[in-house]
């Protein structure tokens, strides 16, 4: 038999994987060090993710801190931070930066719950996709034979009950951010 049950739910794991990676750059009131996965910084020549010319911290619920290993970058990350369009202002001391996280207002909330309702309906259409080639596998493996028109029901009926417990799972990672963003 061709269908891989194991397959399937690993490629549609990784939809959900890669929806809760994308809701963790997204903005929040809250200080979290994903939110500075996207700053590249210019340094030794090259433009580096931020996170790799220092060790990005939480401080408090509020502030992130960033100690920069080499002093001579440290002109460049602020500059990247600034820039970067996260509405970030920095504070240098000596090799750190510390930076506070304003609070965000309300239309800027409501942009950030439509951002991520986008995120969201990608992964569904991925989980959707990873559904789509398991069933042609099965109408593959039932047309040549390979399976009984009653096994490729009940495979089939698998297929969709993985697709329905990823699509909730979705769907509940989605409710949990949209009431972090909205939580004032």
């Amino acid at each position: 038999m061709s269908l891989n049950k194991k397959d399937i739910e690993r490629r549609m794991d990784g939809a959900i994987t890669s929806l809760q990676s994308d809701l963790g750059g997204l903005r929040t009131g809250r200080a979290s060090p994903n939110l500075l996965d996207s700053v590249m910084v210019p340094a030794y020549g090259s433009s580096m993710p931020l996170n790799q010319v220092g060790s990005v911290s939480v401080l408090d619920a509020r502030t992130l801190a960033v100690n920069i290993w080499d002093k001579s970058v440290v002109g460049a990350a602020d500059k990247a931070v600034r820039e970067s369009g996260l509405g970030l202002n920095p504070v240098v001391d000596g090799n750190n930066l510390r930076i506070p996280i304003p609070v965000l207002n309300e239309e800027r909330r409501t942009e950030l719950t439509k951002v991520a309702g986008k995120y969201a309906e990608q992964a569904r259409v991925a989980v959707r996709n990873v559904r789509r080639d398991g069933m042609d596998q099965l109408k593959k493996a039932e047309k040549d034979g390979e399976i009984s028109e009653d096994q490729a029901r009940g495979l089939s009926e698998d297929v969709q009950k993985l697709t329905d417990a990823h699509i909730a799972r979705i769907d509940e990672v989605l409710k949990n951010k949209e009431a972090e963003i909205m939580q004032v």
